[in-house]
């Protein structure tokens, strides 16, 4: 009887580890989603995957097939939509491997609320994707656009954000939990980062796109998008999207420059730090920033003697004024144009006295116009590179 248990316990574990995995999923049967464009349509939504070819990754030979391709649809709702693209779909569309969403400039002025809300709920989504808005143009002629170099659309966009934010500090790379936090916390309204299609958008939906040097239609990221709680209000051009990024701590690298004589000298910032402190004085709230930057000198265009103490000291000062005069721009076009406190003010007033944010919140959007903001900056230059003396210098001696 023992001898018998024991058989069926093991005939029980056999079969158990033959069953295999039961949701699992074979990618013969899945079109793997790398980017989701949301537009606006009359009083409709429409949807746009972008979907991986696999054969095409996988082939080694050179055919007239792109990499991707893509499927739109309408419907009332998104979800809707999304469904109703099994009607052009040949497979069930995944969206675990989606790297973008775009918004279009429509469906973002009007709310990105009900987007979000759907993708938040799908399980199918990971959190781990960037989320763009489309400028001057529809989220699904952006994800139309073919690209040389990496052929898969949605990758060059992710790859792009990540590398523009980290060394050039115009862009911000933005998932959907960040953005989620931004509206539940009331104490913030968000940014996004804007993508363009630079050339003819008609040309940008073909392969010869790809085959040739210059391309007729290229993807190019443009700054922020700035938003009032869930609708977008207005685009922070390339020096107000770095004075953001400056004041929300988010530059890890940049280039900058000064006028030098008649030409310039330009600096690599190698690190940067920001704190944001808040206070309210007798019913006024006020916000302090403190920036500390540390640079290299990158290229010398005048003849200034670089390896002496009291240049130095002059180009600091110098760029310490220009990285203020980038933030006070930043923060104006925050005030009089967008009327929005994209930067987190409202969160650092509430850190400060949770209190007094309490009696302030309802018309922070007032308070913030009218807020008072001192900015410190304090600029280091730690090398001046490889050489020490500009060649304009040796030329002209």
């Amino acid at each position: 009887m023992k001898r018998k248990f024991k058989l069926l316990i093991l005939l029980f574990i056999t079969l158990s580890l033959l069953s295999g995995c039961w949701s699992r999923k074979e990618l013969d049967e899945m079109a793997i989603a790398t980017a989701l464009g949301i537009d606006k349509s009359g009083e409709d939504y429409l949807v746009t995957v972008q979907i991986l070819n696999p054969g095409e990754i996988a082939s080694q030979a050179n055919t007239d097939r792109t990499e991707v391709t893509t499927y739109e649809t309408t419907g009332k709702t998104i979800f809707e939509a999304l469904r109703k693209l099994t009607t052009k779909s040949p497979r069930k569309i995944y969206f675990a491997h989606t790297r973008v969403i775009i918004f279009g400039e429509e469906l973002a002025k009007d709310s990105i609320k009900k987007p979000l809300d759907l993708i938040s709920r799908d399980h199918d989504f990971r959190t781990d994707f960037f989320i763009l808005v489309a400028k001057d143009t529809e989220a699904s002629n952006v994800l139309k656009v073919l690209t040389a170099i990496n052929k898969i659309p949605a990758n060059k966009i992710f790859s792009s954000l990540q590398t523009s934010e980290n060394e050039w500090a115009p862009t911000k790379a933005v998932t959907i939990d960040e953005l989620i936090v931004n509206f539940t916390n009331g104490r913030s309204s968000p940014v996004l980062t804007s993508i363009i299609i630079e050339g003819n958008s008609q040309a940008g939906n073909k392969n010869s796109n790809v085959h040739q040097i210059d391309a007729l239609a290229k993807l190019k990221l443009t700054g922020l998008a700035g938003f009032k709680k869930d609708k977008l209000v207005g685009w922070l051009n390339q020096e107000e999207s770095k004075g953001f990024n400056y004041i929300t701590d988010n530059v890890e690298s940049t280039v900058g420059y000064v006028p030098c004589e008649d030409e310039i000298i330009a600096v690599e910032v190698i690190n940067s730090s920001t704190d944001v402190t808040g206070k309210v004085q007798k019913g006024a709230p006020k916000i302090n920033i403190q920036v500390k930057s540390e640079a290299n000198i990158g290229e010398v265009q005048c003849k200034k003697d670089v390896t002496k103490q009291e240049i130095i000291k002059e180009l600091e000062e110098a760029f310490a004024d220009k990285t203020k005069a980038i933030i006070e721009n930043s923060i104006k076009k925050a005030k009089d144009d967008l009327e929005s406190d994209i930067f987190g003010f409202g969160e650092a007033i509430y850190r400060a006295n949770p209190q007094a944010w309490k009696e302030i919140k309802q018309d922070w959007e007032q308070y913030f116009i009218d807020l008072e903001i001192e900015i410190k900056v304090n600029f280091k230059i730690r090398s001046t590179g490889t050489i020490m003396e500009s060649f304009q210098r040796e030329k002209d001696e």
